[in-house]
């Protein structure tokens, strides 16, 4: 367990020098190219930022894992013992997976991609995982259910692996916030992963994790006037979503132990706030009978912003939530039933939202003018 606990240090070292070598390199080449995220009335950003820091996240986690591979294999006793029998062939899978949606996410980046063809490309890539052994057919008590046949297991996980990856795509609307959340969940599934023993899963969780944290500097501390801010775009966001979904499945297959927190909330709990809110998101758009994948401003982090609340403030509060969130879930359902716990937790942000919602009005009313769509 030493010897593991080293080489997820190593990755999640690796992957940081990396990833905090190549965004400056991405930085020059897009200011030299006039390679910019658009701005439009939706954006809350000023100026010319670069929206291509995403291209750094997977090479490095690739890089550093098939290193840590490679020196495993030379120094460390037992090392291909413990991989190879239940990990490897699914983490190759969600690497082939991966390829599929950075190669999408740079083409949105430079050209553009229609939604319909992004879609095509997630539930290909979703195929893959699939394909790969990790697929979600137990739900643990949820609504009374436990196992699922394997052709309904498929399906739910295709749309379920579309569906995170979505939400950590449309919940990158302000600086660090999906950066933040998706450092969060892979905290939390790294710890999973390694106290259950599946040490592959842990090293993948730890070296994605690795590419957060120079990320979230150049996004959030980044200087417009400096040329030192970045946005990840389309390619970190799908990159970063489809394995935190991979991960977030694969957590589903560990059998639930007596007396420890249930394996759907361990696997669901880090990401229930953007979820919940592409849900929330998605229904407002078709009550106001808009197209529910084109972009808008009536996220979570929008009604924030409505009550003044600047950025580089509703982002940490965002984040600290969905920590305790996470949290919080795991202790409950040591002691509660799934079913219930998902009620409370729906009770809870449904709560939060009315709450919002009426503060929003009544400063609107106060200012006379509309803050909120």
């Amino acid at each position: 367990m030493l010897a593991w606990i080293v080489i997820n240090l190593i990755v999640f070292l690796v992957v940081m020098i990396i990833t905090g070598l190549i965004i400056p390199q991405i930085l020059l080449i897009a200011f030299r190219k006039n390679l910019f995220d658009d701005i439009d009335a939706r954006k809350i950003h000023h100026g010319t930022i670069p929206r291509l820091g995403g291209i750094a996240f997977f090479p490095a986690i690739l890089f550093s894992i098939m290193l840590m591979f490679g020196i495993g294999r030379m120094y460390v006793p037992g090392y291909i013992v413990e991989v190879i029998p239940t990990t490897v062939t699914g983490f190759f899978f969600i690497i082939c997976a991966v390829i599929i949606l950075y190669l999408v996410g740079i083409a949105d980046d430079l050209v553009g991609v229609k939604y319909r063809a992004k879609f095509i490309a997630q539930i290909l890539a979703s195929l893959l995982v699939v394909a790969g052994g990790i697929y979600m057919d137990n739900l643990h008590g949820f609504m009374g259910l436990h196992n699922l046949p394997l052709a309904i297991a498929v399906l739910f996980t295709i749309l379920l692996m579309v569906f995170i990856t979505n939400a950590i795509n449309l919940i990158d609307g302000i600086d660090g916030l999906a950066s933040g959340l998706s450092a969060i969940a892979c905290v939390f599934y790294g710890g999973i992963f390694f106290l259950k023993g599946y040490y592959m899963f842990s090293m993948i969780a730890f070296a994605t994790l690795g590419a957060m944290v120079p990320f979230f500097y150049y996004n959030v501390f980044g200087n417009v006037r400096k040329h030192s801010k970045i946005f990840m775009g389309d390619t970190g966001a799908l990159t970063i979503g489809l394995i935190l979904s991979a991960l977030s499945i694969r957590i589903t297959r560990i059998e639930d132990a007596v007396y420890s927190y249930n394996m759907a909330v361990a696997a669901f709990a880090p990401l229930i706030i953007p979820c919940f809110d592409v849900v929330r998101v998605y229904i407002h758009r078709l009550k106001a009978h808009h197209n529910p994948f084109l972009p808008d401003k009536i996220h979570i982090h929008h009604k924030l912003l409505a009550l003044g609340l600047k950025p580089r403030y509703a982002m940490p509060a965002i984040v600290a939530a969905s920590f305790l969130v996470a949290l919080i879930n795991y202790w409950l359902s040591i002691y509660i039933n799934i079913t219930a716990l998902f009620a409370f937790d729906l009770a809870m942000w449904l709560l939060t939202n009315m709450a919002l919602s009426r503060l929003i009005r009544r400063r609107e009313i106060c200012m006379g003018k509309k803050l909120y769509e």
